[in-house]
C-alpha cells in the first residue's frame, strides 16, 4: 500500500492561490493607473491575466476592472500616454495569427498581420521588447524569426532539423530571439494606416562577431538609435540556460538605424543590417538597457544593470551608466563585499531587470527606484542619477510589519506604483508620491479580498526573523501558529524549507504555499544560509567550493537554534526544497539520518557530475570550486570531486521517507536527477515515493501540479512527520 495517501483538498490553499498577484503597472495618461495581475484558476487549470485601472490616482478611490484577453500577449503605453502597443495572438486550435497594434484612444491607427513574418512574439524578461520611438511613428519588439529566414533554398531540408542551441529553461522554443522595427504614417484624418504606409524590418549586424549573437530588450534612444542586450553564444557553441541566471556572456549594444529613405519599398519582413557597437566590457554580463531623458527630451543618460561572467549564477549586482553626450562609461553603484557597522547597505539585488521607466523627479534630483534584497526581505530604494547615493524609502522600524517590496513602475516624475506583502498578509498595491514638500507619501490602491475564515486564519499567524548566532551572517523566517504553538504537549513539527539557488534568498513576502502550510499547523523555518543574496558579496562567494558541507552546516544550526529558543523540539522535524533546496534535502537526511522525520524533494540535484545534460551545465563546476571553460570535460577526478560533494553519496545513510516530486520536462536539475535517487533508495528497500508531472518544468509552477505538490507534501508530513516513539 502506498505511503502517500490524499486526504482531501485545503480550501485555503486554494483560496490562497486565487488571490490576484500584482506582477505589472504602467501611467496610462493623467493620474490613470494600470496594474496587471496573474489569476489561478483551479476550476480551469489555467492562469490568466486581470488589469485594474485606478484612475484620479491621490485623490480617489474607485477602480474598474477588466479580464484580459490570453490574445494580448504584451502592451505598453507610448511616452505621451495617447497611443497604446499591443502583440496579439489568435489561435483556432489549427492556426495562429499574430498582430501588431497601434491604437490611439479607442480608435486603430495602425494593424499588421505579422504571421508570416515570424514565429511567436519574445514576452520573457530575457529578450522582450516593447518600445516607442520619441515621434512614436515607430515601434520595436522581439518576436522568433522563421526558421527558413536565413535560406533562399526553400526546397532544402536541412535548416528545418539543423541542432540550433535555445535558451534554456523554460525557453526550449526560443532559439532565434530577433528585434523587429514596425513603423507607420500617421494619418491626419482619424482612418487606419494602409499597408503600403507601413514596415516591418528585421535588425540584424552589418559586421560580423566573434560568436552569435541574439539580440533583445531593445529600447529607442532617439528615432534613429537604440539600445539592446545582446545574448552572446560560448565560444563551444552553446547558449547557456539564463533564466535566474545573472552571469551570461552579454552587453549592451548601440545600434543604428539606417535612414528612412533606405528602408523605403523594403519588402515587410524584410532583415536589415544595421551598424552596432557593443559598449560594455566582456568580462560584465550587462543587460536591462535603461535612456534617461532632459526636459528637452534630448536623451542624456543610459543606465544598465551588471555582473560578472561566470562564477554564482546571481551575484551582487552592479549599476552601470553612459554618457551619452562624452560617451564615457562608469559604475555608479558597485559591488559590496560585506556590509560594515556604519553603513549596513549589503549591495544591490534587484530582480533581472529594471521596470521599463525606473526613473522619478524629486525636487531638482532624478533617482532610479528600484526594490532590493536586504538581508531576508526586500526593500525600495532611491538612487541618485549622479552621485549614486542610495537612501532605503521602505526600512523597517521597530514594531512594524516585516514588509517585503516590489516596484512595478513609475511615471517618470513623481509617482510609483509598488506592492508589498508579510508572511501573512497578501499582496496589496500602493501609489508612492512626493506632496509639494517633497515628502514621499503612499496611498493603498488595492488590498485583496479574503473570505471572513481566511482573514481569521490569517490572524492566528505570526513570523518572526531569527539570527543564526552561531554561524553569521545567517538567519532564518520563521512563521508559527499562535494555536499550535502555544498548546499544552509537544511541539508543533517544524518544516525546514531551505531555498533553491543557492544564491537566491527566501523573503518576507507571502507565499500561499507556506501559509497554507502553516495554517495546517505546523511552525515553517526558511534558513538563509550562506551563499543567500542580500548579505553581501563575500557570503556569496564563500560558499563556492562548499556545497554541500557549508550550507548543510547552516541549515542544521539553523535547526538547533530553534530547538535551543524552545520554538522546536527535537523528533519533531521534517524537511522540504526544490532545486538545490532538494539537494540540501537530500544531504540532510544523508548526513544527519536521525535529525528529520520526512523528507519532500522537488526536481533536486542529487549527483553534480551528471548534470551534463542541464541547461547550466556550468553551475556543477562554479559551485564547487572549479573552472568552467568551452573545453571542459567531465574527467575522472572531476567526477569524483563532484561525487563526494553529492548526496547520492550518502544514500546508504538514508533513513527517512522520501517524497519526490519531478517535473518531465525540467531543463534544469534534469528528470534523470530525481529518479537516480528514487532507484537507489528503491533499491535499498528504503521509503520512497514519486509523483511525476508531464508536461511540467523545474517550478512544478503549472495551477495543477502547483497544487498537487501542496497537498503531497502536507499528506506526507501528516502521515510521517512523527518519529516512531511519538
Amino acid at each position: 500500500m502506498s505511503l502517500l495517501q490524499h486526504t482531501g483538498p485545503s480550501t485555503l490553499y486554494t483560496e490562497f492561490a486565487e488571490l490576484p498577484l500584482p506582477v505589472s503597472a504602467d501611467f496610462v495618461g493623467g493620474d490613470v493607473a494600470r496594474v496587471t495581475y496573474s489569476v489561478r484558476d483551479h476550476e480551469r487549470n489555467t492562469i490568466q491575466s486581470l488589469t485594474k485601472t485606478f484612475p484620479g490616482g491621490i485623490t480617489s478611490d474607485h477602480h474598474t476592472t477588466s479580464h484580459d484577453s490570453s490574445e494580448v500577449k504584451a502592451f505598453t503605453t507610448s511616452p505621451s500616454k495617447s497611443r497604446q502597443a499591443i502583440l496579439r495572438e489568435i489561435s483556432n486550435g489549427t492556426s495562429t495569427k499574430r498582430f501588431v497594434e497601434i491604437w490611439a484612444g479607442t480608435q486603430i491607427e495602425a494593424s499588421l498581420d505579422v504571421t508570416k513574418h515570424h514565429d511567436a512574439f519574445h514576452t520573457d524578461n530575457f529578450t522582450f521588447s516593447l518600445s516607442f520611438s520619441p515621434s512614436e511613428t515607430s515601434l520595436l519588439y522581439t518576436a522568433e524569426a522563421n526558421i527558413n529566414s536565413d535560406d533562399n533554398a526553400l526546397d532544402d531540408p536541412y535548416p528545418k532539423f539543423r541542432y540550433t542551441p535555445h535558451f534554456g529553461e523554460p525557453s526550449r522554443a526560443k532559439k532565434r530571439s530577433t528585434i523587429f522595427l514596425f513603423r507607420w504614417t500617421r494619418s491626419t484624418a482619424f482612418t487606419r494606416t494602409a499597408k503600403q504606409d507601413m514596415l516591418l524590418v528585421a535588425l540584424s549586424l552589418a559586421q560580423p562577431t566573434q560568436v552569435p549573437v541574439l539580440f533583445g530588450q531593445a529600447t529607442f534612444a532617439t528615432e534613429d538609435v537604440i539600445y539592446a542586450s545582446g545574448h552572446e553564444h560560448t565560444k563551444d557553441g552553446r547558449l547557456l540556460g539564463v533564466k535566474w541566471c545573472f552571469n551570461r556572456p552579454m552587453g549592451i549594444w548601440e545600434i543604428k538605424l539606417p535612414e528612412s529613405a533606405t528602408l523605403q519599398g523594403t519588402p515587410l519582413g524584410a532583415k536589415i543590417s544595421c551598424n552596432a557597437l557593443k559598449l560594455t566590457p566582456s568580462d560584465r554580463s550587462c543587460r536591462s538597457p535603461r535612456v534617461l531623458y532632459n526636459d528637452n527630451q534630448t536623451p542624456t543618460k543610459l543606465f544598465w544593470f551588471s555582473n560578472p561572467v561566470g562564477g554564482p549564477h546571481a551575484s551582487c549586482v552592479s549599476l552601470g551608466s553612459r554618457d551619452l553626450t562624452t560617451g564615457a562609461n562608469k559604475v555608479l553603484v558597485n559591488t559590496v563585499m560585506e556590509p560594515t557597522p556604519e553603513n549596513d547597505f549589503p549591495g544591490l539585488y534587484p530582480n533581472y531587470n529594471m521596470p521599463s521607466s525606473p526613473f522619478l523627479r524629486r525636487g531638482d534630483r532624478i533617482y532610479i527606484v528600484l526594490h532590493s534584497l536586504w538581508r531576508s526581505r526586500a526593500t525600495i530604494l532611491f538612487i541618485d542619477t549622479e552621485s549614486g547615493a542610495i537612501s532605503d524609502e521602505t526600512k523597517m522600524r521597530d514594531g512594524e510589519p516585516l514588509y517585503s517590496w516590489d516596484l512595478l513602475a513609475t511615471d517618470d516624475k513623481t509617482r510609483f506604483i509598488c506592492s508589498r506583502s508579510t508572511p501573512t498578509t497578501p499582496s496589496e498595491v500602493l501609489l508612492g508620491y512626493f506632496d509639494q514638500h517633497d515628502n514621499l507619501n503612499w496611498k493603498v490602491l488595492d488590498q485583496p479580498t479574503l473570505s471572513f475564515a481566511a482573514e481569521n486564519a490569517l490572524r492566528d499567524l505570526t513570523a518572526s526573523i531569527i539570527p543564526i548566532g552561531a554561524r553569521p551572517p545567517t538567519e532564518t523566517l520563521v512563521i508559527q501558529s499562535k494555536k499550535a504553538s502555544t498548546r499544552p504537549g509537544p511541539k508543533p513539527i517544524c518544516v525546514t524549507l531551505p531555498h533553491g539557488g543557492p544564491h537566491v534568498s527566501s523573503t518576507t513576502s507571502f507565499y500561499p504555499a507556506t501559509a497554507a502550510l502553516a495554517l495546517e499547523g505546523y511552525t515553517l523555518s526558511l534558513p538563509n544560509y550562506t551563499g543567500s543574496l542580500g548579505f553581501g558579496e563575500k557570503y556569496i562567494q564563500k560558499l563556492l567550493g562548499h556545497c554541500g558541507t557549508m550550507d548543510v552546516q547552516d541549515v542544521v544550526e539553523s535547526v538547533n537554534e530553534l530547538i535551543r529558543l524552545g520554538i522546536s523540539e527535537h523528533g519533531r522535524q521534517v524537511i522540504q526544497g526544490g532545486s538545490h533546496g532538494g539537494f540540501l534535502a537530500a544531504h540532510l537526511i544523508g548526513q544527519y539520518p536521525t535529525l528529520f522525520n520526512a523528507a519532500v524533494m522537488r526536481n533536486p540535484v542529487t549527483s553534480v557530475g551528471e548534470l551534463a545534460a542541464s541547461d547550466i551545465p556550468d553551475w556543477a563546476y562554479a559551485e564547487f570550486g572549479l573552472q568552467f571553460t568551452p573545453d571542459s570535460l567531465m574527467t575522472p577526478a572531476i567526477f569524483q570531486k563532484m561525487f563526494e560533494a553529492s548526496p547520492i553519496a550518502h544514500v546508504d545513510s538514508i533513513r527517512a521517507p522520501v517524497l519526490l516530486l519531478i517535473g518531465e520536462d525540467d531543463l534544469r536539475a534534469v528528470p534523470a536527477q530525481g529518479l537516480r535517487l528514487y532507484h537507489a533508495l528503491k533499491g535499498r528497500e528504503r521509503r520512497v515515493e514519486m509523483l511525476w508531472f508531464k508536461g511540467e518544468t523545474h517550478p512544478l509552477d503549472g495551477v495543477e501540479a502547483a497544487r498537487v505538490s501542496w497537498e503531497a507534501r502536507r499528506d506526507w508530513f501528516k502521515k510521517l512527520g512523527q518519529s516512531p516513539a511519538d
